[in-house]
């Protein structure tokens, strides 16, 4: 592939659209990690397989995407113009779709959507409830493109913004596009982008240092995947992205980040990468111009903390991975002692779309008032990994101000099996735990943190009725002790002894005595920690504390567990509603369960271990908890 400057980039995009449109459709396979672990790749290959056969392999593509977003329906194939999804396939399911669908222009039915309340079929893809209400930026290009192709990004527009910038802008007028915008950093902290920027080219004014730019790709929540999502699904958006910071600061080296754990992102970030270099989108004269900028890979090894911005600049030097004092700013002295801008893979992913479009156009989406004040307000769209007890598990993109309601229930599709919706975590492990009664509150930075939770990188665990808030609560804590780097004592300390504390209450053995020492605790971690894994890790402690004190009384007065979790404080009964159909007795691994073939069974208290095996089995709801 030959390189290209300005001029010939929309060439470049003209070729591949004039070659797409010689076919009659296209079949884009799900190809994300979700998928890939159901076999896409088989099924890619056997719908070429299949095409080959008919000899439709002329008429139709078929494209590896990334990431589709509705993870909980996958593998999934959207037939392309018409927009028909078909979900749950397997490689057995291919040669029916081409015959019937291909061929003879019927849809197979049994493999489209059925919607969770009517049981209707929904054939396009747009129909569905689950993107009805999403709005997508970061995730534009999701399901449309190869990402293991820069041919298919320029398709899409890719890298205009970046040619637009080297032909018609200013740096100062990157940035101050990117301050227009209001946008406030996704990676947690929600510090608005063009303030760091700009304090960034201020601190090389002084200093007279080489900035460095620093996209963080370690994303370490439990349950989250936004950000492997985004450089799986479009790796050219965040390229493209960090080519726009380096020209705004003055940057000509940058890195990025991403965890060990990624292994497919890593694979198509470096194809991204190398095809960039060769057309000539990163390296020395960059589209045919005299800016220069190239992006170096830096595997993490998988500790939790350093996505926090100093502990990541302490492992990218070599260094042991702890956070240091924050009187130190990275925009003054960051990576190597240069001033850094670091933002996360979410946040580069938005500003192409700034700059092609305008700050004020991302601005107009939201919540507040930034044209004046980038702190007032949360403006652009969000993306979480909607996971947990809910229907619709995936990754979703809504615009700031949306309801926790309408993500859950309407986008999330309800909680499943009937049961009713408990509490969600916003924010990740350090995030707090907010109940149904603030189900209408909007989702922005602002809000979230008043509530007693966090924006964070966009993890959103749901719970059910059957959640015990003490034990969730402990588990998380478990999570961050075992990730405290250990540096400072508030958190090393705090964090264990809140385990200890919760730990016994969830086996009965709490006092009141602890509910206050877990108050304490956790009010000086949010004060005296040394970054904000210690300072917001109490969050889980204390919001639960907040909203569901009666279950933490009844661990410790009535020596009872309302969820049903607690292995010490809970007991598994058969009521006579059970028709003897002995498959609990067969899935009971202590043989705690006696009874005949049609008639009621019996736990052996002694034998049972709480492990709820028989609960989950049981089809006649005859296995109560109490």
């Amino acid at each position: 592939m030959a390189r290209i400057d300005l001029k010939s980039l929309g060439a470049a995009a003209k070729a591949e659209r004039e070659r797409l449109a010689q076919y009659k459709g296209m079949l884009m396979v799900c190809a994300g990690t979700g998928c890939v672990s159901a076999k896409a790749f088989n099924i890619r290959d056997g719908l070429n397989d299949a095409l080959k056969k008919h000899k439709l392999d002329r008429d139709y593509l078929v494209v590896a995407t990334g990431c589709n977003g509705f993870c909980g329906q996958g593998p999934i194939m959207v037939v392309q113009p018409q927009g028909i999804f078909y979900q749950k396939l397997k490689e057995k399911d291919v040669e029916e779709i081409v015959e019937s669908h291909l061929i003879g222009g019927t849809p197979v039915e049994k493999y489209l959507y059925k919607d969770i309340s009517s049981d209707a079929v929904i054939p396009q893809m747009d129909d569905i409830p689950f993107f009805s209400k999403q709005k997508l930026i970061a995730l534009r290009n999701k399901g449309l493109v190869d990402p293991e192709s820069i041919d298919s990004y320029f398709e899409r527009e890719g890298y205009s913004a970046l040619a637009k910038a080297l032909e018609k802008m200013q740096p100062q007028q990157i940035l101050d596009e990117v301050k227009r915008s209001g946008l406030r950093g996704r990676g947690g902290g929600g510090f608005p982008a063009g303030v760091k920027w700009e304090s960034c080219i201020e601190a090389v004014g002084k200093t007279e240092k080489k900035p460095v730019l620093v996209c963080n790709a370690d994303e370490g929540d439990p349950g989250a995947f936004m950000d492997r999502s985004i450089i799986e699904t479009d790796p050219h958006t965040v390229l493209e992205g960090m080519c726009l910071g380096a020209l705004a600061i003055g940057a000509d080296e940058g890195y990025i980040y991403i965890r060990k754990e990624y292994p497919l992102a890593l694979t198509r970030l470096e194809k991204a990468l190398a095809q960039a270099r060769e057309r000539g989108l990163l390296g020395n004269g960059i589209l045919g111009t005299e800016f220069n900028f190239d992006i170096t890979i830096h595997r993490g090894a998988g500790a939790f903390v350093c996505g926090e911005s100093t502990a990541l600049m302490a492992s990218m030097e070599g260094r042991v991975g702890e956070p240091r004092t924050k009187y130190i700013h990275n925009v003054e002295s960051g990576y190597k002692e240069r001033p850094t801008v670091l933002n996360n893979v979410e946040s580069w992913a938005n500003i192409p779309v700034i700059i092609d479009k305008g700050g004020e156009w991302f601005a107009g989406i939201g919540t507040g008032d930034v044209s004046k004040n980038p702190w007032n307000g949360s403006s652009g769209t969000k993306v979480f990994s909607l996971v947990g007890n809910i229907n619709n598990t995936g990754l979703v993109e809504v615009p700031m101000g949306i309801s926790l309601r309408e993500i859950i229930f309407d986008v999330g599709g309800g909680i499943p099996n009937g049961r009713e919706f408990k509490a969600v975590q916003t924010g990740g492990p350090s995030g707090g735990c907010l109940p149904a009664s603030l189900l209408d509150e909007p989702v922005d930075f602002d809000t979230l943190t008043k509530a007693g939770s966090m924006m964070g990188s966009g993890g959103m665990i749901v719970m059910d009725d059957r959640t015990c808030m003490v034990d969730v609560a402990r588990y998380f804590i478990e999570f961050l002790k075992d990730e405290s780097c250990g540096k400072c004592t508030p958190c090393r300390e705090g964090n264990t002894t809140l385990h200890e504390i919760l730990t016994r209450i969830t086996e009965g053995k709490g006092t009141q005595a602890d509910l206050s020492a877990l108050a304490d605790i956790a009010g000086v971690m949010a004060e005296g920690s040394l970054c904000q894994l210690g300072a917001t890790a109490c969050n889980p402690v204390l919001s639960t504390l907040r909203y569901f004190r009666d279950e933490y009384e009844a661990h410790v007065n009535d020596k009872r567990c309302p969820g049903g979790v607690c292995k010490d404080l809970i007991t598994y009964t058969i009521i006579d509603k059970c028709t003897g159909c002995l498959l609990c007795k067969k899935k009971c691994p202590t043989e705690a369960v006696s009874g005949a073939k049609k008639e009621l069974h019996v736990i052996d208290q002694e034998k049972c271990i709480q492990c709820g095996i028989c609960m989950d089995v049981c089809k006649d709801d005859a296995v109560r908890v109490e």
